[in-house]
């Protein structure tokens, strides 16, 4: 015979602290894999977008120009995310956490794991869109990846 709870569930309740941030806090390693999963997801829907762009010119300038603002984005992302981290010390909270933001500086609690995320996202699809583009640049004339 099973024990039935009468109550409302509390194993799916999520797990807060007083001030109602959700625990656990966000760690570095998990911001970073989240990070990269979604670089990687990146990297596949430019391929498909690339494809839609039909002339070979045009296909490889928008592959060389996707590529330049992840580079450059990539860098500007980690150094500002960086800081932001840095200075929040252990205070990191998600971005379901925005409503328990009180102060006007307490906002680099949520952007500091978002511009990491962010920057790993661009550094992960920065090779993507270069080997994309090589490889759009090097595709034989009468193939689909050449373009018309």
């Amino acid at each position: 015979m099973r024990n039935q709870r009468t109550g409302p569930d509390s194993a799916s309740a999520p797990l807060t602290d007083e001030e109602g941030i959700r625990l656990p806090r966000l760690r570095f390693r998990d911001v970073i894999v989240r990070g990269a999963v979604h670089g990687i997801a990146a990297v596949v829907l430019l391929a498909v977008c690339s494809l839609l762009v039909a002339d070979h010119h045009d296909r490889e300038t928008f592959l060389a120009v996707v590529g330049g603002f992840a580079m450059v984005g990539s860098g500007v992302c980690i150094v500002f995310g960086g800081f932001f981290w840095a200075v929040c010390g252990k205070d990191v909270r998600r971005w379901r956490d925005w409503r328990t933001i009180t102060g006007q500086t307490a906002a680099v609690t949520v952007m500091g794991p978002a511009l990491v995320r962010t920057g790993v996202l661009a550094l992960v699809l920065f090779p993507g869109a270069y080997g994309l583009y090589h490889l759009v640049n090097n595709a034989p004339y009468d193939s689909f990846l050449y373009g018309s």
